[in-house]
């Protein structure tokens, strides 16, 4: 009974990060709407090249590129909603 009412962050990791993919794919979906492009507002950051290590055997490339529109905060913010219902 005790192992039920504690709650599991690997939860919490998977709902935020399906509210913020989900949020993200639905405003760019509502960029081609005129009364929802509003949604798709955000900005982008991170390397815009990414970087080689050349290790003559191994090559490691490395690029981080995170995109925030309004639908990923709105998402984001019904993930942690549905959390606390859980």
């Amino acid at each position: 009974m005790a192992l039920n009412s504690k709650k599991n962050n690997w939860t919490l990791l998977v709902i935020l990060l399906c509210g913020i993919v989900l949020g993200g794919y639905l405003g760019t979906l509502a960029s081609n709407v005129s009364f929802l492009s509003w949604l798709n507002y955000g900005n982008t950051f991170g390397l815009t090249s990414p970087i080689v290590l050349d290790l003559g055997i191994l090559v490691l490339t490395f690029g981080l590129t995170i995109s925030i529109n309004i639908a990923s905060i709105i998402g984001l913010i019904i993930g942690i909603i549905l959390y606390r219902f859980i």
